[in-house]
């Protein structure tokens, strides 16, 4: 178990280094003189690997069930990998950019994938706490982009720390030689002696794979009911603004994740210290999201999340104030990444939570989707702003809105009868 949780842990931790590390180097970006990159094309190509990860996200389902999941994990993990290597090596923006649009489209398989085998291979009593755990990878993931940034950027230049970022096809041999295929999988495969002998190795009860089978296959012709189920009376109206929370949600976090360092150099800080805001943001994020979960458990996810994003939008709103000493700002940083970027793995389980069984799966599949547009928002309309040298407060009045706005949209999603979501 604790194998496959670790092989999925780093995946995801090379998934947050892979996504992060653009804005980590996004001012180098800019100031190399051969690009001549305009604020607004560096958004542009800011949004190339969340396109990427939509068109991911959207095949990764019939890519499973051809594959399986341990091969599909194995090519995504090698895609965006080798892409690193073609962004190191790029010679032009436009050739970086489709780089970062096909390593998009390993990175959007890998999340879905990694956590299908996490909470596959993890005891029941203990999957929502491995998922916590192998999730985390992704703001640590960010961290790590953040830290090697600060300390190897100005001496090597950015086109290291996309090498860098190929160093997870190093894991590809032993997930080859050791990683596990999913018993689910080999079990809709009628690959019944590979399945018992798996659960053998790893002490699980094959029995329950096999009863969760045979429901799926029952509830196999159920999925236009689900997904009718996001728009039955009582679901509808929560459906419209758990959607728009979701948008403005994933605005905050990719807009942040891209030009805070960016933002923060141009408003006098020097790179490095603009790098350790990056850095700060998403330690808050990762640390604040599992003491959250926490709180949410007992409080509901809904107040936690409505309070996680009005803290994002004051904060944003305060570092508008003028110049405050450096310890506030880096505090209204941190407070910014616990509500802005935090919230979303609380989000996702609030969702899980709200809808009845049947149509749970594809709430958060769509919720996710539709927030897509958001998080391709985000680079682009900050990038808009500054290449037309729009004052720097607008980019932190957009986020400030997008909080406002995503605390609006849950506040609104109806209240469940008798229960705390």
């Amino acid at each position: 178990m604790y194998f496959v949780l670790s092989i999925c842990f780093f995946c995801i931790l090379a998934d947050g280094y892979d996504l992060g590390i653009y804005g980590a180097v996004l001012p180098s970006l800019l100031d190399y003189q051969p690009w001549g990159l305009t604020a607004a094309q560096a958004g542009a190509i800011g949004s190339y690997a969340l396109f990427g990860m939509l068109f991911g996200a959207v095949s990764i389902g019939a890519i499973t069930d051809f594959l399986g999941r341990k091969w599909t994990l194995i090519i995504c993990v090698t895609v965006f990998s080798l892409t690193m290597i073609a962004c190191a090596a790029a010679a032009s923006p436009e050739m970086f950019g489709l780089f970062r649009f096909i390593g998009g489209i390993g990175l959007g398989g890998v999340i879905p994938t990694a956590s299908a085998l996490a909470i596959e291979y993890s005891p029941t009593h203990r999957r929502s706490l491995n998922y916590a755990l192998m999730f985390s990878g992704y703001s640590f993931g960010t961290v790590l982009g953040a830290i090697l940034a600060i300390f190897l950027l100005e001496s090597f230049g950015w086109r290291l720390m996309f090498w860098i970022g190929a160093l997870p096809l190093l894991l590809i041999p032993v997930m080859i030689k050791f990683l596990p295929e999913s018993v689910d999988f080999l079990l809709s495969r009628n690959r019944n002696k590979e399945a018992e002998a798996i659960c053998k190795r790893y002490q699980m009860d094959i029995s329950f794979f096999r009863e969760q089978k045979e429901k799926s296959e029952q509830t196999a012709g159920k999925d236009k009911k689900s997904i009718k189920g996001l728009f039955t009376k009582e679901y509808f109206r929560a459906t419209l603004f758990i959607w728009l929370t979701y948008v403005m949600g994933f605005y905050l976090v990719y807009g942040l994740n891209t030009w805070l360092p960016q933002i923060m150099r141009e408003s006098g800080y020097s790179l490095n210290s603009s790098l350790s805001f990056l850095l700060v943001m998403n330690l808050t994020a990762g640390i604040g999201a599992m003491l959250a979960s926490f709180i949410a458990d007992r409080f509901g996810s809904k107040r936690v999340i409505g309070v996680s994003y009005t803290l994002a939008a004051i904060s944003a709103f305060c570092l508008t104030l003028g110049a405050p000493p450096i310890a506030v700002t880096y505090l209204l940083v941190g407070i910014a990444g616990f509500g802005a970027v935090g919230s979303t793995q609380i989000l996702n389980a609030f969702v899980t939570k709200y809808y009845p069984a049947q149509s749970r799966a594809t709430a958060l599949g769509f919720g996710l989707g539709i927030g897509r547009i958001g998080a391709i928002s985000g680079p682009i309309v900050v990038g808009f702003l500054l290449s037309l040298h729009v004052d720097l407060l607008w980019s932190f009045y957009t986020f400030v809105i997008a909080g406002v706005i995503a605390t609006i949209g849950i506040i609104l999603v109806p209240n469940k009868k008798d229960e705390i979501v």
